[in-house]
């Protein structure tokens, strides 16, 4: 199943867009466009499924902070979602006298055969007269979601990953206190070491392949446990000029290194939507060039369902490959009303139907007016 239509209102810079979706979804934009908050709308979903609405807002700051700055008479935050051709999801909320979260509406539908099968549609007769009832969704309520469990559980399984080396390489000095399914690393070796030994090994027997041509001088990569620490820890063998080379965990991994590795563990990972985060950091232009085929063949030889990624980027070598489509694109564009999202119009995609990429036609499209003037800083007006 894959998320095949968002729509939103009112949510952060988003006063209102409408952005059909494919397997594939890159997003391009400036800086500050909305490219990270968009990917928070599924980010949101998968919260309100996991843990409840209420907890969804305050982990973002309050409703203040997810509302649309700039709404003026309508401030419901509306989000809606179509899965595949089979189920629609509508979710409107507003805050209570005491800034909580308050449903205003909530909405799914069964997409079956020609009819739309309405299964929840609140405000409800008991919702209206207990109000309290309005405090949480039915997403959340495995007594309210069972007509529509299957909504809930692929939320739920929405993955966010944006790895950030250091907190990989050292994890309590981030955070003292174990963290579970952090989205920029804190435990990912405890990840992988828990996951089962034999998927565990093929997976990392897999990840290797990919290392060893990225990085030459890698290979046997492998996941031990400390005997003195009882910490898990990666390990490969570097070779260098010496027979057997030398042993090093992760705290001597490169940046790029652990990126690259943390990115292919995260196709081979659970099941549901995946969101990546500018997956070009810290990687040579060689391997970012390669990361769209590397998704979509990872992807291929999985045994269970294919995974949906949306993926923001501001990389050349990112979008500078035929096999990029331009339908899978939307390209933000932020001004004074919010950010507008814009899919290729009829030019853009004959001019990439005969062989240009995205790179050459829809990126330059997000360059800001008058960034010359960028180069033309100095510092010698200041005192």
């Amino acid at each position: 199943m894959i998320i095949t239509n968002i729509r939103l209102k009112n949510w952060k810079n988003f006063g209102e867009v409408n952005a059909d979706c494919g397997k594939r979804v890159f997003l391009i934009g400036p800086n500050a466009s909305g490219k990270s908050n968009f990917l928070d709308v599924l980010r949101f979903l998968r919260d309100v499924a996991q843990d409840g609405i209420k907890k969804a807002v305050a982990a973002r700051g309050g409703m203040k902070a997810v509302r649309y700055l700039c709404a003026r008479q309508q401030t419901d935050v509306g989000i809606f979602v179509r899965l595949d051709d089979t189920w629609e999801y509508e979710l409107s909320f507003n805050s209570d006298s005491k800034g909580a979260p308050k449903i205003k509406k909530e909405h799914v539908v069964l997409l079956k055969n020609g009819e739309r099968d309405k299964l929840l549609q609140r405000p409800d007769k008991d919702d209206r007269q207990d109000e309290m009832r309005l405090t949480q969704t039915a997403l959340e309520q495995v007594n309210a979601n069972k007509k529509f469990r299957e909504i809930a559980d692929f939320f739920s399984s929405i993955q966010y990953r944006h790895i950030l080396p250091q907190i990989v390489r050292d994890p309590k000095n981030f955070s003292p206190q174990p963290i579970k399914s952090d989205p920029f690393g804190r435990d990912l070796v405890s990840q992988i070491w828990n996951t089962p030994a034999k998927i565990r090994d093929a997976r990392l027997k897999k990840i290797n392949e990919a290392l060893s041509i990225a990085v030459p001088q890698l290979n046997n990569l492998a996941v031990e446990q400390d005997k003195a620490t009882g910490l898990p820890h990666l390990k490969v063998n570097y070779a260098h000029w010496r027979t057997h080379g030398a042993y090093q965990n992760e705290a001597s991994f490169s940046d790029g290194t652990l990126r690259l590795l943390a990115l292919l563990w995260s196709i081979f990972d659970a099941q549901g939507p995946l969101l990546l985060e500018e997956p070009e950091l810290s990687l040579h232009v060689g391997i970012v060039s390669q990361l769209p085929d590397i998704f979509a063949n990872l992807d291929k030889d999985r045994k269970k369902a294919v995974r949906q990624i949306f993926i923001t980027t501001h990389s050349e070598a990112m979008l500078n490959i035929p096999g990029i489509g331009a339908n899978e694109v939307l390209r933000l564009e932020a001004d004074a009303e919010g950010t507008k999202i814009h899919t290729a119009d009829a030019l853009d995609a004959k001019a990439m139907e005969d062989g240009l990429t995205a790179a050459d036609v829809l990126l330059p499209k997000t360059r800001y007016n008058g960034i010359e003037k960028l180069s033309q800083f100095s510092l010698k007006a200041l005192p």
